[in-house]
C-alpha cells in the first residue's frame, strides 16, 4: 500500500512539473508543491488503490508533458501581452483614499518591446493617482480567458506620461489594437506608458505559474503563430472535436478523452483542455494538456498541413490499437 501511495505521490508532483517549460525551473518555482498547504480529511478505512491501467496511463501522461516542447515563459508572457483584447485592470495606490489601491479597467496596447501604452482622461482617478505616484500594476488575461486554467500576466512597474515628440508613434500603436478609439485626438486625454517595469509575473494554468525578470520579457518576441491560432482552434473545436481527440489518443496511449477543446496554438503546438472519466470512476474530470507539433509551424499554410498529418497518423493507428486492445 505504502508502494502505491508514494508512486501516486510521484506521479502528481510529475503532472505538475510537466506543465513547466523545459529549462525554466527558475521561472516556475511556484510549481514545487512539497510544502502547500493541505487538507486535513478524515479517513475511516485505507488509502483507495488506483487502477493499475489508470496508473499507466497516469505515468504515460506525465512523460509526455515533460517532454512536450513549450514557448517557454518569456515568450509565452511576450505573446499574451501582444495578442490580447486590448483591455486590463490597472491597480494605483488610491489619491483619494489613501492607503488603498484603485482599480480601474483600461485600454492599453504594448508598443515594439512590450511597454503597455494607454490614453486617459484627465479627470479619469487613475490617471490623478498615476500623477501623484506613478506605481502601478496591470494584469492581462488572455484572449481567450474563461477561468483558472487559462492564461494571465501581472505587470508591475511605474506609468509615467509620454513626451511630446513620442505620441505619434504611440497613437499609431494604440490605433492598430483599437481603430474605433476617436478619443486619442481629444485634447484633455493624455498619453502614458509604463516605462519602468519591475516586476513579471505569468500564470498559464493549473501548474503553470512563474515569473520572468523584465530584461527577459521586453527582450522576447511574440510568437507569430499566436496571432491567427485563436481562429484555428476555434475552427477545430466546432468542426473537428474528433480530430482532436483521436490526435491525443495516438499521442498518449490509453488517454481516452470525451472533450478536447483547443484553448492556443502557437508555433510548436496546442494547449487543449480535457474532459475524461478516469477508469474506476465515475467523475469525470478536466485538465489542460500540451499537444506538439511534430516540427515547429511558419505560417498559417503550414499548420493546416501538420494537422492533417497528425489527424491521419493517428486515424491509420487506431486499428493497430484496437487490435492491441482485443490481444
Amino acid at each position: 500500500m505504502k508502494f502505491l501511495t508514494d508512486l501516486t505521490t510521484i506521479l502528481a508532483v510529475s503532472t505538475v512539473t510537466a506543465f513547466a517549460p523545459s529549462g525554466a525551473s527558475r521561472h516556475a518555482a511556484s510549481t514545487q508543491l512539497y510544502n502547500a498547504p493541505r487538507h486535513e480529511v478524515r479517513s475511516e478505512g485505507a488509502a483507495q488503490e488506483m487502477d493499475p491501467e489508470e496508473m499507466k496511463i497516469q505515468a504515460a501522461l506525465a512523460e509526455h508533458q515533460q517532454n512536450a516542447p513549450k514557448l517557454g515563459f518569456p515568450t509565452d508572457v511576450r505573446t499574451l501581452v501582444q495578442y490580447n483584447h486590448g483591455f486590463a485592470v490597472m491597480s494605483t495606490n488610491s489619491k483619494s483614499n489613501p492607503g488603498f489601491p484603485g482599480g480601474s479597467v483600461v485600454g492599453f496596447a504594448p508598443d515594439e518591446s512590450g511597454r503597455p501604452l494607454f490614453i486617459f482622461s484627465g479627470m479619469s482617478s487613475h490617471t490623478q493617482d498615476l500623477l501623484a505616484d506613478p506605481r502601478c500594476s496591470v494584469t492581462i488575461a488572455s484572449k481567450e480567458f474563461k477561468g483558472a486554467a487559462d492564461g494571465r500576466v501581472n505587470l508591475m512597474g511605474k506609468v509615467t506620461l509620454l513626451k511630446k515628440d513620442e505620441k505619434e508613434a504611440a497613437k499609431a500603436a494604440y490605433l492598430s489594437k483599437h481603430p474605433g478609439a476617436f478619443w486619442v485626438d481629444f485634447g484633455d486625454f493624455n498619453w502614458f506608458r509604463m516605462d519602468e517595469i519591475v516586476s513579471v509575473r505569468f500564470v498559464g494554468g493549473f501548474a503553470r505559474a512563474g515569473s520572468v525578470t523584465p530584461e527577459e520579457y521586453m527582450s522576447a518576441k511574440p510568437d507569430p503563430v499566436s496571432e491567427f491560432g485563436a481562429a484555428i482552434a476555434s475552427h477545430m473545436n466546432d468542426d473537428h472535436m474528433d480530430s482532436t481527440i483521436a490526435m491525443i489518443a495516438h499521442a498518449i496511449p490509453g488517454l481516452e478523452v470525451s472533450e478536447a477543446v483547443i484553448t492556443s496554438v502557437d508555433s510548436l503546438g496546442m494547449y487543449v483542455k480535457c474532459t475524461r472519466t478516469p477508469r474506476a470512476s465515475d467523475q469525470p474530470q478536466q485538465f489542460k494538456i500540451r499537444l506538439p507539433f511534430p516540427r515547429k509551424i511558419e505560417d498559417r499554410k503550414d499548420v493546416k498541413n501538420v494537422i492533417v498529418e497528425m489527424t491521419r497518423a493517428a486515424v491509420a493507428a487506431e486499428p493497430a490499437a484496437a487490435a492491441a486492445t482485443e490481444d
